[in-house]
């Protein structure tokens, strides 16, 4: 007589993630209806730099405007990274633990690495430049969260992706980082002329090095 074994089947609850991306989309339909002309010149960043001339005033970094997006950047990059462990066989899409531990680790690493910007800023008498340097950055690295949340929902519900689609994902990131960092220092090369000793400092001190300790305490652990 034959004997048949039940196996169970372990679905991933995703329920938790479909709520998160709908709150990210209502977040950016609020943003555009709340700031809409600011709206219109952020999705131009791609292709003109008309948004950072506009809006390049100090208080412009911690506006609403900003801080929505920020929020969304920090959604987009989670779930990507999340996304990439999952590939790579460190961890599991569905897990919403995991998710919380990277967005949390994200939104601590940034805010410790702005609140050293500041107070370096202040020891060099360089704020005037790191405000407007953190400011195109910021605004550089909101445009690409937003870019990404469309790509994180495609490979977040698909079966099966490619090492090389996540490869190429993040030198395309990488890439676009450089760009921004080129064109921020074309932009303020008349500051950086006076101040060349300390920003030097400044660029390896809180632009290389917080980066590597991150990647060799990942690789090594």
């Amino acid at each position: 007589m034959n004997e048949s074994f039940l196996i169970p089947r372990l679905v991933e609850n995703r329920d938790w993630a479909i709520v998160i991306f709908l709150g990210c989309l209502a977040l950016i339909a609020l943003t555009r209806s709340v700031f809409e002309t600011r709206f219109a010149e952020f999705s131009k960043l791609g292709i003109s730099d008309k948004y950072i001339k506009v809006y390049r005033d100090n208080g412009s970094l911690m506006s609403w405007f900003n801080v929505s997006l920020f929020v969304i950047h920090l959604v987009s990059l989670a779930f990507f990274i999340q996304i990439a462990f999952y590939n790579f066989g460190f961890g599991q899409k569905g897990d919403w633990l995991l998710f919380i531990r990277i967005f949390g680790l994200l939104g601590v690493f940034i805010l410790c690495k702005y609140l050293i910007e500041k107070i370096i800023a202040s020891s060099f008498n360089i704020e005037e430049f790191v405000e407007q340097f953190n400011l195109q950055k910021v605004s550089y690295r909101t445009y690409i969260g937003l870019l990404l949340l469309p790509v994180d929902i495609i490979l977040y519900f698909s079966s099966g992706t490619s090492k090389t689609v996540i490869f190429a994902i993040i030198g395309s990131i990488l890439i676009i980082n450089v760009l921004t960092y080129a064109i921020s220092l074309r932009n303020y090369q008349n500051i950086l002329l006076g101040k060349l000793f300390y920003f030097i400092l400044y660029l390896c001190a809180l632009e290389i090095a917080p980066y590597y300790f991150m990647y060799y305490w990942f690789t090594k652990s």
